[in-house]
């Protein structure tokens, strides 16, 4: 499946990157964190179990919060407010 990128309304940006495995999902999601503005959210989409320890990660240094985290038939759910310049 190809990453999915896209803009789902004002401020509100959806990343799909199912079925990438590590280090993929994580670097995808910090390139699209780069595209929007402070504020912004991001939902992500996501398969692979170790990217969530590793976006967890990347979010807490970068200052950006998740602000919903959503597990459901094999899918993660993660929206996030980016809250510095990344």
């Amino acid at each position: 499946m190809a990453m999915k990128f896209e803009k789902r309304a004002a401020g509100e940006f959806v990343l799909d990157v199912t079925g990438y495995v590590c280090p993929h999902p994580q670097l995808y999601t910090k390139k699209a964190l780069e595209r929007i503005q402070e504020g912004d959210t991001l939902e992500v989409l996501f398969d692979n179990p170790s990217s969530s320890e590793s976006i967890a990660a990347m979010c807490d240094t970068a200052g950006d919060e998740i602000l919903e985290r959503v597990m459901e038939r094999g899918t993660y759910r993660w929206k996030i407010r980016k809250t510095e310049a990344t």
